[in-house]
């Protein structure tokens, strides 16, 4: 069955990059309708990979990067995880600051840029930043949103066997919350990744961001779905390789 996947998974892919190939051909040849430059194609996305590859520039590029997005989720995690339990411990707080979460989650990434470089410059600090200020809501909200679906009857369980208060979160209230915990840090993941293209784009001298800009400067169309492609692929191996994995192995630990 596995085999049966893997062969399925193998002439889905041949078969999209076969009908691009059918789509480059037709925009700059047969119709006319772009510029061969303008428009990616197979043929040079793997020249493309080739040359950035031979001289180091992809692998520079993305070890630059996710150093970046590493240090900046980390920061999010440890800021992210104090105002979540500052709402849920705070009627007051959840009243007026949730709300206020929500609204700056809503703003796109590009937005912090600005105040990065004016507070920062062109630094590091700048980036992780904007990294930091696209992601740490989303991880408020869902610890937030987790310790509220813990249900009550483990907390009152708890204090029944006189756990103290010191211990209900680490003992208790956490470890409960964490499905949702987990799931919402998938969320956050993805903000933090996209936060660091539109830091990396503006103001980075090594990293995906950075590449994907001088492929533009340099009329390489090729270049530029390079990087893309490489930011895609990241992403899901990323999502599916750590949090889907570490997702489902709590689920199945808890015979969910």
């Amino acid at each position: 069955m596995n085999l049966r996947k893997a062969i399925g998974s193998i002439l889905f892919f041949a078969g999209l990059i076969l009908l691009w190939q059918l789509l480059y051909t037709a925009a700059t040849g047969w119709f006319g309708w772009a510029k061969p430059y303008a428009v990616p194609h197979p043929a040079g996305v793997l020249d493309s990979i080739q040359a950035l590859l031979s001289d180091g520039t992809l692998v520079a590029a993305v070890a630059k990067s996710m150093l970046r997005v590493f240090i900046g989720f980390c920061i999010s995690l440890i800021v992210g995880i104090f105002f979540g339990i500052l709402i849920i411990q705070s009627e007051y707080l959840a009243r007026n600051l949730k709300p206020l979460l929500l609204g700056i989650q809503t703003l796109p990434s590009i937005c912090w840029v600005p105040f990065a470089i004016l507070w920062f410059g062109l630094k590091e600090s700048a980036i992780i930043f904007v990294v930091v200020m696209g992601s740490v809501f989303s991880i408020s909200l869902a610890v937030e949103s987790g310790i509220k679906e813990v249900p009550p009857i483990y907390i009152k369980a708890a204090k029944t066997m006189g756990v103290s208060p010191s211990k209900m979160y680490t003992k208790v209230i956490f470890p409960a919350a964490l499905p949702s915990f987990v799931a919402g840090l998938k969320q956050a993941w993805s903000f933090a990744w996209r936060a660091l293209m539109s830091g990396e784009v503006m103001s980075a001298s090594v990293g995906l961001g950075y590449t994907l800009m001088m492929g533009r400067d340099l009329a390489d169309i090729n270049q530029v779905m390079t990087v893309m492609l490489a930011i895609i692929l990241i992403g899901i191996l990323i999502d599916k390789g750590i949090f889907s994995s570490v997702e489902n192995h709590i689920l199945r630990k808890r015979g969910l």
